[in-house]
């Protein structure tokens, strides 16, 4: 991220960094709601375990967790090309994709065992994208945590709600 210093000698972003991140950030958002807005995200089918959250809870944490991913995505994309750039990115798009597939089996198909499979994969890319986005950017890979906390609850709701 290119810096500029103000006449107090702080550091800050450039206006055209920003623009950048920012546009991460929403079409992290943006991408990410896509498979709740076409599928939907209906619990009424759902034998909701006591620990289940609020249903406010889910667009909430969802939404700061994919602007956490988007962050993370552009500190990564910014950095100078490497192969551990490269499998970074690339494990970042992988992980994502099978975020994306989760919510059509689980609420779509409404099929929780199925989902429950997904769910697990998705940890463990989640795991490996966070090892790799480390070599690359350690605060990208901190930025991940919350995420992988989260899919680790809903792993646990999942399997919750299957069994």
């Amino acid at each position: 991220m290119q810096q500029q210093t103000d006449s107090g000698g702080l550091s800050v972003p450039n206006g055209r960094d920003l623009l950048t991140a920012a546009a991460f950030v929403v079409g992290v958002n943006a991408v990410g709601a896509l498979p709740a807005v076409f599928v939907g995200s209906d619990t009424a089918w759902i034998d909701k375990p006591a620990f289940f959250p609020p249903e406010l809870a889910f667009p909430v944490v969802w939404t700061l967790l994919f602007t956490l991913l988007g962050v993370a995505l552009y500190r990564v994309w910014r950095t100078p090309e490497s192969t551990a750039r490269s499998r970074a990115l690339a494990l970042f798009a992988g992980q994502f994709a099978v975020n994306l597939v989760w919510t059509p089996v689980f609420f779509g198909l409404r099929t929780p065992v199925a989902g429950l499979a997904i769910i697990a994969v998705l940890w463990v890319a989640i795991l490996a994208t966070i090892r790799a986005i480390e070599r690359v950017d350690r605060p990208a890979a901190a930025l991940l945590l919350p995420y992988l906390a989260w899919v680790s609850f809903a792993t646990v709701l999942n399997a919750a709600i299957a069994f």
